[in-house]
């Protein structure tokens, strides 16, 4: 097995990290390749001579059986749009600071590589979404949610949204949210929508501060095409992809969300749970005057 090595390089842990990963790697005869941008801070601030092999992040997808992220959430969904298509299993190791997706935490990472190593693991498949504009026909992919929302103004817009042609509602709103099961403990949960487990086949429709009591969220089948229109504004309109990825089009336009024909695939431990990471991370179910679960 050949190992991929990458890292958020604003992070500051990554580069000790990966310094004892390429240690660990290189003394147990371990085929590994490393992020060229990352090569280049171990060589250069680092003083390390031999770091590996050094690839493009565009091109570690084809260069390694599975991808050891060092960073966050952030560097974990970034990363996931770039080897989704391959079906390259990546690894997290949280270095931020809440760690739902990178759960792997610094202290148990050379227990957790020991595991891998011996193939003691098992790898989760995440559904992702794909987003596309018409006006443009640009496709975005995103393993938490799409993100439609009003720019450069404090003025709600109004969003017309259909699921497979049947119309939905016209939300006016600051914006919509779809979110996959991976995405409704993220934005969508703070937006107030549901937490719904991976397994769920999904999309969650919630709208972002609307006008109106009754505006909750919705959940459809995963198989659902949605589509969004905003008909006009003196604004334009704001898409993002997992936060990361971001266009902004001038209405009129439509934008249509199903689910992506790629996925993404998580390296699990087996000692470990969803709902484990739900009462760690998110004090789920603790009782807030005795701290108890």
């Amino acid at each position: 097995m050949t190992f991929g090595i990458a890292g958020n390089l604003r992070k500051e842990g990554v580069p000790t990290i990966a310094q004892k990963v390429i240690q660990r790697f290189t003394s147990e005869s371990v085929d590994f390749v490393i992020e060229k941008s990352l090569s280049e801070l171990l060589r250069r601030k680092h003083r390390m001579k031999s770091v590996g092999r050094a690839v493009s992040e565009k091109d570690l997808p084809a260069r390694c059986d599975m991808l050891i992220s060092l960073g966050g959430d952030g560097t974990i969904l970034r990363l996931a749009r770039q080897v989704a298509e391959k079906g390259t299993p990546l690894l997290g190791v949280n270095l931020g600071k809440l760690g739902f997706l990178a759960e792997v935490s610094v202290e148990d990472l050379d227990a957790c590589l020991t595991e891998v190593l011996k193939g003691d693991y098992f790898i989760v498949e995440r559904m992702m979404l794909q987003a596309t504009i018409l006006k443009n026909s640009k496709t975005y992919f995103a393993l938490n949610d799409i993100v439609v929302d009003k720019f450069g103004s404090s003025r709600v817009l109004n969003f017309e949204t259909h699921v497979n042609g049947e119309y939905l509602a016209t939300f006016t709103a600051d914006g919509i949210i779809l979110s996959t099961p991976t995405g409704s403990t993220a934005y969508a949960m703070a937006n107030g929508g549901p937490i719904v487990t991976p397994p769920n086949r999904a999309i969650t429709i919630s709208p972002i501060c609307p006008h109106s009591l009754t505006a909750r969220p919705v959940i459809v089948p995963d198989d659902s095409v949605i589509r969004i229109k905003v008909v006009s504004s003196e604004n334009k309109v704001h898409i993002t992809a997992d936060g990361q990825d971001e266009v902004l089009v001038r209405p009129p336009t439509e934008i249509r969300i199903k689910r992506s024909p790629f996925s993404a695939r998580l390296v699990k431990r087996r000692n470990t749970s969803y709902y484990d990471i739900l009462r760690k991370k998110l004090n789920w179910g603790q009782d807030l005057r005795t701290g108890k679960r």
